[in-house]
């Protein structure tokens, strides 16, 4: 996982083909003004913008989450968002099977931490980071990339 600002988002573009793309995209657009929906950026690059109202702990707990397939740069736009984090090797109670559609896999565990994301902060999680976002009171508008690992 890395946690970051978008001043430094460029610092990551090595790590993965599409990251430059991805932070290319957003340095080009008005985060605020971007409309609720999914957008293809490239091949292997989708944005998901949604602005949403924050949840408690125990609903987000509920979809602790990891992908097999993706990487995910969650970026809080406006907001204060707070997300809980635990390594996948420490997660030891599945919350049902594996989603080949949705590239989802949930656990019943407890994060190691929390964290918050506000106002162009953004978040890097590999598919051994398990993370439960959108906690928080308010609205809160978030992008997500979902990058393909394998291109």
């Amino acid at each position: 996982m890395i946690i970051d600002t978008l001043n430094n988002a460029s610092k990551y573009n090595s790590l993965h083909p599409l990251f430059a793309k991805a932070f290319d995209f957003i340095s080009q657009k008005d985060l605020i003004s971007l409309e609720d929906g999914k957008f293809e950026i490239a091949e292997g690059l989708l944005l998901i913008v949604n602005n949403g109202t924050a949840m408690t702990k125990e609903a987000s707990l509920e979809k602790f989450e990891c992908h097999d397939k993706h990487i995910d740069i969650q970026i809080c736009a406006n907001g204060i968002e707070t997300i809980g984090w635990k390594p996948r090797e420490k997660c030891k109670t599945p919350n049902g099977d594996y989603n080949p559609d949705r590239d989802r896999r949930f656990f019943n565990d407890e994060p190691d931490m929390f964290f918050q994301l506000t106002n162009n902060q953004f978040a890097i999680f590999y598919p051994e980071d398990v993370h439960a976002p959108m906690i928080g009171n308010g609205e809160i508008k978030k992008l997500v990339f979902k990058i393909k690992i394998k291109i």
